[in-house]
Parts: C-alpha cells; structure tokens; sequence
C-alpha cells in the first residue's frame, strides 16, 4: 500500500489467469447516488440490497437460503489498478478524502523481483470471491483490471456504500523496509467533519477487523505486524478516504511486507495465497453469522 511510483514508462505486470466465475453477472449501473435515506450501515444479520456499480457484482448461482451467507453483499476492493502504471498524471490528481485532499490512487508497491502488489491484490480477490460465492454471497468488486486506471479512493468508498453492502474489505500489501513482518488489519477512526462521518461505522468495522485478523493469522500462520499497531494485528487510520468516506463496514487488510524477503516468499506463493483468501473469508463470514 505504500505510496511508490514507478512512472508512466514501466508496464505493468500482468495478473495471472482469473478464477472461473460460476455466477450470474449483474448489469453494470451508474454510481450515482449514496447507500441509503439516511447512510446507516447494515447490521450482520441483515440483508444488503443489489449492488451497482462500473464493475459488474457476482451472485451465488441460485438462490439457497441454507448457504451461510446467503442474501449478504461483500464488496471486494483490489488495492490499485494494474494500470495505474500508465496513467500516473491522472492518478496523481487530488481528491476528496473526507479530511482533506489527496492523490486519487497509487501504484502501489512490489517485491524486490517486481511482483506487484496490484497482481497480488487481484489475485487475492479473485480467490476470495469464490469461496465467498460457495457460501451463497453476492460478490461486487470495486475494479477488476477492467478500466483504464482507479478507481479513485472517493469512487471505491462509494461503490461499497451504493451497494449498502453488509461488509466491504480492501486487500492491500505493504511496501516497508527488510525486517518488517506481517499483517496488519486497518480500523476506521471516529472521524467527523466535511464529507466524512464514520461514527455509524466504528463499532461494526472493529468487529469484522478484529474477525478477520484472527481467522486470516489461523488460515495462513502469520504473525500481526512486527512494525505497525500495537502487536494485535489491527490498526487505527483516519487519513485514507476509502474508510472515511464509507458509509458501511469496512476494513483495510496489509497482508504483508512486500519488501521482506520472508513475507515476499509468502505472497509470491500460489498456495499462501489461498490460504490468505481463506482467512479473510473466514473473518468475514465470522462477523456476518454475528
């Protein structure tokens, strides 16, 4: 998630083969508009309605009120597009964040060998929507290699809103110096002022962070950051806009350090990553059941 830029002039690399989709695709829909008449968040238990969005939502083949997580909406956020990397004049553009103004989206980081964390979060999420799809959820993803750059952090916090989605999860990798180790779930902070108000989010977000850092250290045996937070595996921002201006749970994940050759070994692994999206289907579907 570290804010590196490679400049206009270096491909990117391409992310690896999408997962089959055994789903009905929903029509794409405008973005215009917000989560509900009064914003609130939906509550586990609850129902989301049908999500909309540049990016066409996924949902269980049929509907099975017996699958655990039958009737919820997850919106998946892959953390920077592949291709940002050729559009860094337009990513670089300031943009509401709640608090103040910053840069639409970052390339985002890699490992030392030029794995980027953008193959990396599309590779996650893809993994992650078929186990949350197994379980009968409606999957929505903020982007999915298919548009130019962004979306922008305000455009991915309302995409999750519109949705009025039951959970939305941001999956990201650090990019900190060698020796920096593991994972780090990233809270919401009580924010209130200009564009941004998260006090209906706070509690909710804690208990699905707090959720997915337990399930996502059993599924894959990583330890909680060694650098960031407090050793429990959650930490508390208010200055990314994709959880200021959200209006429903949500939560960052920082899978690992990019640049430590130990965690680099992990994400760089095809079978770690399954576990990873294991973990985080396990944390979601935790909070979701209450």
């Amino acid at each position: 998630m570290t804010n590196v830029t490679y400049g206009p002039n270096r491909p990117p690399l391409r992310h690896r083969a999408l997962l089959p989709l055994v789903a009905t695709v929903a029509a794409a829909v405008s973005l215009a508009g917000c989560a509900g008449a009064d914003g609130t968040p939906p509550r586990p238990g609850t129902t989301g309605s049908a999500p909309g969005s540049t990016t066409a939502s996924a949902a269980a083949p049929a509907a099975d009120n017996r699958l655990p997580l039958a009737g919820k909406v997850i919106v998946v956020d892959p953390g920077h597009n592949p291709g940002n990397f050729a559009h860094t004049r337009e990513i670089n553009k300031l943009v509401d964040i709640g608090t103040n103004r910053k840069e639409c989206d970052t390339t985002g980081t890699s490992t030392n060998d030029g794995y980027t964390e953008a193959e990396f979060t599309l590779d996650v999420s893809h993994r992650l929507r078929t186990l949350l799809m197994k379980q009968g959820a409606t999957v929505q993803f903020t982007q999915d290699n298919d548009r130019p750059y962004g979306p922008c952090v305000d455009e991915r916090a309302e995409i999750g809103n519109k949705a009025t989605a039951d959970a939305v999860i941001s999956i990201h990798a650090d990019g900190s110096g060698e020796g920096n180790r593991g994972f780090h779930v990233i809270l919401p902070a009580p924010v209130k002022g200009g564009t941004a108000d998260t006090t209906r989010i706070v509690g909710p977000s804690r208990a699905l962070g707090e959720d997915i850092a337990a399930e996502f250290a059993r599924a894959t045996g990583s330890e909680p950051s060694n650098y960031v937070g407090d050793g429990t595996g959650v930490d508390v921002r208010k200055d990314l806009g994709g959880l200021n201006l959200s209006t429903v749970p949500k939560v960052f994940i920082e899978c690992g350090n990019m640049r430590d050759a130990k965690d680099a070994a992990q994400l760089t692994s095809s079978r770690w990553r399954q576990k990873a999206a294991q973990g985080i289907a396990d944390g979601i579907g935790t909070y979701l059941r209450g």
